[in-house]
């Protein structure tokens, strides 16, 4: 069993500490330091060497099977990511809580259904009955939207990978997520990390377009470590004043 390593990381960066501080040295932001976990549930010394496998290289100038991109069936969110979704990106999407990131991610799943697309609603927040309440309140209960209420991305990665493949997922939130390859609590840095880039890797394998929600904090920055917001191919800033009806999608990446 692998020896228990205790460390202080920046909820912030994602910058590691031997022991607690209260400045982070690597972003300057003050008390972010939590402790965590740090060793994986598989000990390095028992892992599996293996050789690199060779893949296939393509030309540039090859044909694509599809359309390189799939319109979501709103005309704004369109605009915002470039003309519609590219197959095998990860978006990230982050604004104030109540602020309409799930009603807004609902719509467009419910967009793509009804165009003939398999289209997925992953909750880590809501039961599956809230997210159907939601959607009669919008009128698209008769929208062919797959939901499911989990957390635990290896059990995701496995029912995804059954039938068809999944031409757009909602994963509502990230910080939610957690993957048993490290030992951490959900909603830390190293779990969220490690749950983006699992969900990522399945992104760029299957073709699938993965929607991730993200918290802000309450300067407006999202949530978890700076790290994600790089891995992803974009992120968006949902923003709005409560009282008023109008919203604003931004693209930040």
């Amino acid at each position: 069993m692998a020896k228990s390593t205790l460390s202080f990381v920046c909820q912030n960066c994602g910058a590691a500490y031997n022991r607690w501080q209260g400045k982070c040295d690597s972003c300057g932001e003050w008390n972010t330091l939590a402790e965590e976990d740090t060793t994986g549930s598989v000990p390095v010394s028992i892992r599996s060497k293996r050789k690199g496998r060779t893949f296939a290289l393509e030309s540039l100038s090859g044909k694509t099977q599809d359309a390189p991109r799939l319109s979501s069936g709103m005309t704004e969110l369109d605009r915002v990511t470039g003309g519609g979704f590219v197959r095998g990106s990860v978006l990230l999407v982050g604004g104030d809580p109540g602020i309409g990131k799930s009603t807004l991610l609902t719509q467009a799943t419910s967009m793509m259904a009804r165009a003939g697309h398999r289209a997925v609603y992953i909750s880590g927040e809501e039961a599956v009955a809230q997210v159907r309440l939601r959607a009669e309140r919008l009128g698209l209960a008769d929208a062919p939207v797959q939901l499911a209420s989990e957390t635990s991305v290896e059990d995701i990665v496995s029912t995804l990978s059954e039938g068809a493949v999944p031409r757009l997922i909602v994963i509502d939130s990230i910080q939610t997520m957690w993957t048993d390859t490290v030992e951490s609590a959900p909603g830390t840095v190293t779990q969220v990390r490690a749950s983006a880039q699992a969900l990522i890797r399945f992104a760029k394998k299957t073709g699938a377009t993965i929607i991730l929600v993200g918290h802000v904090t309450k300067d407006g920055q999202i949530a978890g470590p700076r790290v994600v917001e790089h891995m992803v191919d974009a992120v968006l800033s949902f923003e709005g004043e409560g009282s008023q009806q109008f919203r604003i999608l931004r693209s930040a990446k």
